[in-house]
């Protein structure tokens, strides 16, 4: 099949014909249509994630229709529509026994430590896919596990999201930003979008944002507006936006921390943390219960994909491109079709 290939670290992708070998006995191969580029896989081919193996096939939204099974693949069939989490969980620890697979400390990258979505069909675990509801789109299915899952897990669970609370998200405008917009409004919140890219601001608003802020001192133009600041806070950037987003907390504020664009340390102002109570907290990915959550809000009209590009493989280097000068708004698609 063909695919784009991350054959040495810093290189850009190349595409090639890969051999497609059958599946292991817990195994599945999807079809897929369509596939999202992740700001994570383009951090691996710099060389930022070091258990990564090369060569590797980059990617890692991934939703198909199964086309073949392994022989101890049970409660799935032939020609059925699936998402996949973007690792495969070991199934046996702690974590995997209590239904916290993103926590697995055993579970293999698809991407990183096994080949993953860049290409017309991809191999992944059976402990990784879950049912795709009839009425939802390709493109909703593929983000269903890095965006929209893993977003319910960030802002619902782990944030814990209450009706009527503010939130602010950093990098709004992104392939993350613009589907936490949506979940905070489906679960009721106000939402403080924030962007440093101005001509982003009508389509936030369209997707749900109640305040845009473009201003790079926001934390100030947020504590103008709301005294005491926001409830709950979602970095999805990291480094440039981290300790303004912290300042932009009211006392007893959350933030619960998604992105990392910029692999490096952050400093943190220990007295403001104390003296306002404030709490931080790191997500990571999502549950099969995250999947099906994300799908059946997508099935009843709450959430959807957002995206206003769609590329083919071999455009592939340029959208990264794209992504890393803001350039872009929404998640970028790959239609592995063409």
């Amino acid at each position: 099949m063909k695919a784009a290939v991350l054959n040495a670290i810093k290189e850009p992708l190349v595409i090639r014909d890969m051999p497609l070998r059958e599946p292991n006995n817990d195994e599945v191969v999807l079809k897929q249509t369509l596939t999202g580029i992740c700001f994570r896989d383009i951090l691996t081919k710099d060389g930022f994630l070091p258990r990564v193996k090369i060569p590797i096939i980059p990617g890692h939204e991934i939703s198909g229709v199964i086309e073949a099974m392994g022989e101890k693949v049970e409660g799935f069939r032939i020609g059925q529509r699936v998402a996949s989490l973007i690792y495969a969980p070991c199934g046996k620890c702690e974590f995997c026994l209590r239904g916290e697979e993103n926590l697995c400390p055993h579970k293999e990258a698809y991407g990183e430590t096994r080949n993953g979505a860049y290409g017309e069909r991809v191999i992944v675990n059976s402990r990784s896919i879950v049912p795709v509801p009839d009425g939802v789109k390709d493109a909703d299915a593929t983000l269903s596990a890095c965006v929209t899952g893993m977003l319910y897990n960030a802002i619902g669970r782990v944030g814990g999201l209450k009706e009527g609370q503010r939130i602010l998200i950093s990098g709004a405008g992104g392939g993350v930003g613009v589907h936490a917009i949506q979940i905070a409004k489906a679960l009721g919140g106000y939402v403080i979008a924030k962007t440093s890219s101005p001509w982003k601001a009508e389509a936030l608003h369209r997707l749900g944002a109640d305040e845009v802020i473009t201003s790079e001192n926001f934390d100030r133009e947020i504590k103008s507006k709301f005294n005491d600041g926001v409830h709950l806070a979602l970095e999805a950037v990291g480094l440039p936006t981290f300790e303004r987003t912290l300042r932009s907390l009211r006392s007893g504020g959350r933030m619960v921390v998604v992105g990392n664009v910029n692999p490096e340390s952050v400093q943190l102002p220990l007295g403001l943390i104390i003296m306002k109570g404030n709490s931080i907290s790191g997500s990571i990915s999502s549950t099969r219960k995250d999947v099906e959550t994300a799908l059946d809000m997508t099935s009843k009209g709450k959430i959807h994909a957002y995206s206003e590009k769609t590329i083919s493989l071999e455009e592939v280097n340029s959208a990264y491109d794209d992504m890393q000068n803001r350039r872009a708004i929404g998640r970028i698609l790959i239609d592995v079709t063409r």
